[in-house]
């Protein structure tokens, strides 16, 4: 009997652990997979990447998000981060143009974001969700690691 009602319990803590664990990954409308629209998409200076795509997964407390893409001469590009919307930095590895990254949400669809390269703030922006949850668009003004000023409208469309 006490064999029973320990299986009885281990199975109850554990389906309430899932419970709570399934609305934190479906509260953050980012989470899924999603793919540059390069043709609605605006890079200036540029030129373009010709492709993207992001993954973004719960971790946690956290939010894992990846990318892998091809830029504009046709190399592979991958890059990978972990977020939270705390403002604290965090690791932004496979970016040239910044080594760690920080999120603060604005709403339960849009956040303000900061990339710093050695501690000093390159690249500022804002991440939304359409009402829909179908489009994700990306806004940065800064300067890249060539020192030009960029300021680019990424649209993403979830998969």
């Amino acid at each position: 009997m006490k064999v029973f009602l320990r299986a009885v319990t281990v199975g109850i803590v554990a389906i309430l652990m899932l419970g709570m664990e399934l609305p934190a990954q479906s509260a953050d409308p980012v989470v899924g997979t999603w793919k540059l629209n390069v043709a609605k998409s605006k890079f200036s200076p540029g030129p373009a990447p010709k492709s993207e795509t992001r993954t973004y997964a719960v971790a946690g407390q956290d939010i894992k998000g990846t990318a892998k893409g091809v830029d504009s001469s046709g190399k592979p590009t991958a890059s990978e981060w972990t977020m939270n919307y705390d403002g604290k930095d965090r690791p932004f590895v496979g970016s040239q143009d910044a080594d760690t990254l920080s999120l603060k949400r604005v709403d339960a669809s849009s956040a303000e974001f900061t990339q710093k390269k050695a501690g000093k703030v390159v690249i500022t922006g804002t991440r939304s969700i359409s009402q829909d949850g179908k489009v994700m668009t990306i806004t940065s003004k800064g300067t890249n690691a060539g020192g030009q000023a960029i300021s680019n409208v990424q649209v993403f469309e979830k998969r």
